[in-house]
């Protein structure tokens, strides 16, 4: 096998399609560093345990996670008002009629959802969540910055694109049959991402004026909420999908500030719900104005 192959491990019952992006040399062979296609984990394993995977197998997951995706941004822009849905089946499309602000009928009155930082440790997941945030009209910059240096650089990127809403991510894992799961060592990542939230919230303490999700798959959920994160990463330990983090964001930046958002709702778009995402009630960043501009 060789890297760039997608494969599953036999001993998980094939459960999860990984790319292989690495090997390593060992004093007892070689072992083979995985990325999920869809789901925010890192993991190792050797050749014995590998199997390539069928592009059959491979078709159905997509067809499962795709058909989550566009439901997802479907309701989303169903709900949001001032888009029209059109096409159906495998061909499906959003089509922009007009741009009108959040749950308002006043024609004049125009708005403007919070802006959004993605810092990503993977450079392929921030890609495809950049493509999704375009398709939601959400006013976004991305960063491709591996898990342990995000704490050393969040605060200065902060500063620079003054954004609402930060987002820190990128991959995670728990070490296998672990019965500490609030020890920090047993996680690939999760330690990185509680510094980086400390760092934010040392930066700026409230809550509401600086919205943060942290985490990835299997990541230490209490201790990144106690560190100060709004929302994090993952509840029950499972694996989370690339995209949840876009939806979580959709949804605070399309409320208006006047409005608290409550958890269900916060999580109501994203794949994994409850089991994958939790949090903090959190203020809304639309801000609605008035009166629209003639000449925009």
């Amino acid at each position: 096998m060789k890297i760039g192959d997608t494969v599953v491990r036999k001993s998980y019952g094939k459960d999860i399609t990984f790319k292989i992006i690495d090997i390593k040399e060992e004093k007892n062979g070689n072992v083979y560093i995985l990325k999920g296609i869809d789901l925010r984990l890192i993991a190792d394993s050797n050749i014995e345990d590998l199997e390539l995977a069928e592009r059959e197998t491979l078709v159905k997951k997509e067809v499962v996670f795709n058909k989550r995706i566009n439901n997802s941004i479907r309701n989303i822009l169903i709900s949001r008002g001032g888009f029209r849905y059109a096409g159906g089946g495998a061909a499906q499309e959003y089509n922009v009629t007009k741009f009108a602000p959040y749950d308002t009928k006043n024609e004049l009155a125009f708005g403007r959802p919070g802006k959004i930082l993605h810092v990503d440790g993977d450079p392929e997941y921030l890609d495809v969540c950049l493509k999704v945030y375009k398709q939601l009209l959400l006013d976004v910059v991305g960063r491709n910055i591996a898990e342990k240096d995000q704490p050393l650089k969040v605060v200065e990127l902060v500063k620079e694109i003054k954004p609402d809403i930060v987002v820190i991510t990128g991959h995670d894992s728990v070490a296998k049959n672990t019965a500490d799961y609030m020890n920090l060592d047993n996680y690939k990542n999760s330690k990185y991402f509680v510094e980086t939230v400390s760092e934010l919230r040392n930066y700026e303490s409230n809550y509401d004026d600086l919205v943060i999700f942290a985490g990835a798959c299997q990541s230490c959920y209490e201790r990144i909420l106690d560190s100060g994160a709004n929302f994090a990463s993952s509840p029950n330990r499972v694996l989370i999908h690339c995209l949840d983090p876009v939806f979580l964001c959709e949804k605070i930046a399309y409320t208006n500030i006047e409005k608290v958002v409550s958890i269900q709702e916060a999580i109501s778009n994203t794949i994994t719900r409850t089991n994958g995402i939790g949090g903090l009630q959190t203020r809304g960043k639309y801000r609605e104005g008035f009166p629209k501009s003639p000449y925009v």
